[in-house]
């Protein structure tokens, strides 16, 4: 049940502490508007929630609605009305009444979680408690509005390659499901320090985040700029929680299942959809919330690949889904040029980008054929805000139409290699449009 309104709401403007970040009670201004950013619980969205950001974008700001890749949603063009926008997000159940609980209410689960046929176990229980554990703990509050944190289940469809301050993911063991844990990496490429049963997994979350408060300056606001100047034995000696450091190597492989068209479930089956290049209008939302009404459970998942979730669809209404969602704009299948490309807000929306990303994004997709790599990613300056890792090939805009080429290198920092310097979007399109393989000719 949503909360009431608000009688006295609080200036969105006042803030638990500065932050570059938006949030719901902190609107960023841009150069197309205010940002607003709601975080959603796991990704979670439903139905009726998914109206109330589309009138929210079309009543307090200009329609556009961006898919994020923390699986959130943020409204852009935000008018003067940032109090009014606030009662109604609130009014949907879309945030903690507590302001200063809203920044830290990053945890990021499988679009699947508790269905996916791969996963060992159910983390939605857990996941809420950890939320809960954020947002009701003051002390917690003084995390960065960028700190996270990642439970996986062992779903086929995860996250993998997103670095986070903590994560956690199941393992079986003697029967029983553990949860291993890794510090300042992602999935993929992380070590796991320790594990503890699953029944411990929230005192091990409260543990590290209270380690992490009592060592980490205001400068430190992220688990790997601590641990630059700490040893991670250090950090670990000090947990308030006995872990189990036995036979901890280990890694989850790179790859995950495909995120669009129809995903399997233990029971029935889900629908993958993505807005291009990450932006809603009102109108696709408005369309996936009635289709989940309709034919599904009433719940869409937002996923890290800024796409959409449809679960427990009628096996019998799929493919009319489908050619509805289709026919909203979204696009349902991998094989689509655009689906490959991730593109930041660029000139258009944001003071620090030097390309119109977005535009150029659309010119590169109309070159792309099966052959180019699994994404590609153009940024608009070095900070990258679009993509959380390094993308098999990314395009750094040097000015307005030029980019540089880099692939990415597990050797080298950043974006990786540079490849090629001061391209056209065509002609990147036209080096891109090869079997990766090619690529180092």
């Amino acid at each position: 049940m949503p909360d009431a309104p608000l009688t006295q709401p609080l200036p969105p403007e006042v803030s638990p502490r500065p932050s570059a970040c938006p949030g719901l009670w902190r609107i960023v201004a841009a150069r197309d508007g205010g940002i607003c950013r709601i975080k959603l619980p796991g990704g979670l969205l439903l139905a009726d929630q998914a109206d109330a950001v589309a009138d929210a974008a079309e009543r307090f700001a200009g329609g556009v609605i961006e898919a994020t890749n923390r699986a959130n949603l943020q409204i852009r063009g935000i008018g003067q009305d940032h109090t009014g926008l606030v009662e109604h997000l609130l009014a949907a159940g879309l945030g903690p009444r507590d302001a200063a609980g809203d920044d830290v209410r990053n945890l990021m689960l499988s679009p699947l979680a508790g269905l996916d046929p791969a996963m060992l176990f159910d983390t939605r229980v857990l996941a809420g408690q950890i939320l809960d554990l954020l947002e009701r703990t003051p002390r917690f509050h003084k995390l960065s509005a960028k700190f996270a944190v990642q439970l996986d289940g062992g779903e086929a469809l995860a996250m993998r390659e997103h670095a986070h301050d903590l994560w956690l993911s199941a393992m079986q063991r003697d029967g029983s499901i553990w949860l291993r844990f890794g510090l300042a990496s992602s999935l993929s490429n992380g070590q796991a320090l320790g594990a503890v049963p699953v029944e411990q997994g929230l005192a091990l979350v409260r543990a590290v985040l209270e380690r992490f408060l009592d060592l980490a300056t205001p400068e430190q606001s992220r688990m790997r700029q601590l641990l630059q100047i700490c040893p991670v034995e250090h950090f670990l000696e000090g947990l308030v929680i006995p872990i189990d450091t036995t036979s901890m190597p280990w890694q989850r492989p790179a790859t995950t299942s495909p995120w669009l068209g129809v995903l399997p479930q233990r029971q029935g089956v889900a629908l993958g959809v993505a807005p291009p290049l990450g932006r809603l209008t009102c109108a696709m939302l408005r369309s996936a919330a009635r289709i989940a009404r309709q034919w599904g459970d009433g719940s869409l998942r937002l996923t890290p690949w800024q796409s959409l979730v449809l679960t427990s669809l009628e096996p019998t209404e799929l493919e009319n889904a489908r050619a509805q969602l289709a026919a909203s704009g979204m696009l349902c299948h991998n094989e689509h040029p655009l689906a490959r490309i991730v593109a930041c807000t660029g000139s258009s929306g944001c003071a620090k980008a030097l390309a119109d990303t977005k535009a150029d994004a659309v010119t590169l997709a109309n070159l792309l054929h099966q052959g180019a790599p699994g994404s590609v990613h153009l940024s608009a300056c070095p900070r990258s805000c679009a993509m959380a890792h390094a993308a098999p090939a990314t395009l750094l805009a040097r000015a307005p139409g030029r980019y540089d080429l880099y692939l990415r290198d597990a050797r080298l920092p950043g974006f990786g290699r540079l490849r090629a310097a001061d391209l056209t979007p065509e002609e990147a399109g036209a080096m891109l449009d090869l079997p990766t393989e090619h690529l180092d000719d």
